[in-house]
Parts: structure tokens; sequence; C-alpha cells
């Protein structure tokens, strides 16, 4: 009985229950795991939609409207207006109209709050030295093509911060529908 005892001592029952516990350890850290399966790849169907893309005439005087095919994935209108300005940064079509950035520039940032949009002009943008006729075109055409089927009004970042001026142009306020109907 005594033997037993000291066979089943509280230091020989933990260490053996160690030396089990380190056992199943080795056993799980050696097992291969299981081959994950890979997701299946989801097709998203894009959508042919139309827009106006505003772009000037030749004489930089007038907004000249061209009506463009563009395909989304999503239909949320943050998403549209991010397409619309990605083909407004290509240029026109037409050769009797003038695209407002020089060819091959990085197209703005598009953010959406409610009715108003959010333009953020990549700083080359602050560079262009247009003048006050070239810059106002380079945010009306923005404008209108932003709020052609929606929106309240696009207020004018560069470089995501906010700015007072473009060039000879104020920023301070958004630019609306209004700001540029005479053109």
């Amino acid at each position: 009985m005594m033997a037993l005892r000291k066979l089943f001592s509280l230091f020989n029952v933990v260490a053996a229950a160690l030396l089990v516990g380190a056992v199943l350890a080795l056993q799980a850290v050696q097992r291969t795991p299981p081959t994950p399966t890979p997701p299946r790849p989801e097709l998203t169907e894009r959508q042919a939609l139309k827009v106006k893309v505003y772009f000037t005439d030749t004489q930089v005087q007038r907004l000249r409207p061209e009506t463009r095919t563009i395909q989304v994935a999503q239909q949320g209108p943050r998403a549209l207006a991010q397409a619309a300005v990605d083909v407004w940064a290509r240029g026109p079509y037409d050769k009797s109209f003038l695209g407002v950035v020089p060819a091959g520039s990085v197209p703005p940032k598009i953010y959406l709050r409610g009715q108003h949009f959010y333009v953020d002009l990549p700083e080359a943008y602050g560079a262009l030295r247009y003048g006050t006729s070239g810059e106002r075109m380079l945010l009306c055409t923005l404008t209108r093509t932003l709020l052609e089927d929606r929106g309240q009004d696009v207020t004018f970042l560069l470089n995501g911060q906010r700015v007072e001026t473009l060039g000879h142009l104020d920023l301070r306020e958004p630019f609306t529908r209004q700001d540029c109907t005479d053109l």
C-alpha cells in the first residue's frame, strides 16, 4: 500500500499529466493543417450607363456636354460620380471640344456626404496656371458633370486639404449649378 501511495504522489500525478499534455501538444503541432478551400470567384456584373460629361469649346468660353457610356459594377451615387469624373479626366471624344486637364492626368477623388459632393483635386491641378477663365472652366466642368443628375453642391479640396483658392478662384464656398449657368 505504501508503494502505491508513493507511485500516486502529487508530484508523480502532476508530472504524468504534464507529460501527457506535452505529447498531445506535440501531436497537434506536427499535424498538417487542413487545406483551405479557395473562395469561389464571384463575377460582378458590370452595367453600361449613360452619363453627361462636360468639357469646354476650343475658345474656353462655353461648356459642351458629351454623353458617354460608362461601365460600373456598383450603382451607388458615389461610384457613378467617380466613374463620370474618370471619363472627364480622359478628355472628350469630339475633337471640337477641349479637355480641361492635360491628357493622362490623374482624376480627382470623389466623396459624397448626403447631397454634397467633395472633390479632392490632385496636387498637380494647383500648378496648372490656367488663369481665371481656365480655372473657372475646370471647376465648372466638374461641377456640372457631378450635379447633372443629383447633388446640391460641390466642395473642392486640393491634395486632401481645404484651401481658400485655386489660382485666382475662391474655394471657401461650395460651387452650385447656378455658379456655372452663364457658361
